[in-house]
């Protein structure tokens, strides 16, 4: 399973306008890219169908947050506080997104579409907001991954449609490659 987890570093009491519309962006990306979704610290007081259709009357992104419905109609969508301590053992290993990855916790994009054609699972977490991540997510994280391999910063937004798109693109990549040394067996 792969998650794009989203943390939430703006207001954590009132709801503007940047809480919806990310989630409005993110939802389609993970939709066609067979991600779930997962939002951190949301100022929502709301079950996940109430969100829903707050998220679907607020914005005409994601087709008026279509594909939000669907993530939650298919159970790939999760809200929570963030976690103390650890992550539920079902997002598997915990990513942190970073343009300054720490040496001994990188991971590669490659490194993830090969973790993801043996079914390992993954949760991918992006800042909402100028801050970024907190400083001890950094530490909690199993691992770091710089998806632009260059130290690059991205606007958050763009992280969340350039993540799952690289892994996608990688993961079939190696799966053809795949295909082709099997069929060049026979």
């Amino acid at each position: 399973m792969l998650t794009l987890g989203i943390v939430n570093m703006y207001d954590k009491i009132k709801i503007v306008d940047a809480h919806y519309r990310a989630i409005a962006r993110a939802a389609p990306i993970c939709y066609a890219y067979d991600f779930s979704l997962a939002l951190f610290d949301f100022p929502f007081k709301m079950e996940r169908d109430e969100l829903v259709e707050f998220v679907r009357g607020e914005t005409t992104i994601g087709e008026s947050g279509k594909y939000l419905e669907l993530l939650n109609n298919e159970h790939h969508l999760y809200v929570s506080d963030l976690p103390p301590k650890g992550f539920p053992a079902h997002f598997g290993s915990i990513v942190v997104t970073t343009s300054k990855p720490y040496p001994q916790k990188t991971l590669t994009p490659l490194d993830v579409a090969d973790g993801n054609m043996r079914k390992k699972s993954y949760m991918f977490l992006v800042g909402l907001g100028r801050k970024g991540l907190p400083k001890d997510l950094f530490e909690r994280a199993e691992y770091h991954l710089d998806i632009t391999s260059k130290r690059i910063s991205l606007e958050t937004c763009t992280a969340i449609g350039a993540i799952p798109t690289q892994i996608n693109a990688l993961t079939f990549a190696l799966e053809q490659k795949n295909k082709l040394q099997e069929s060049k067996k026979f």
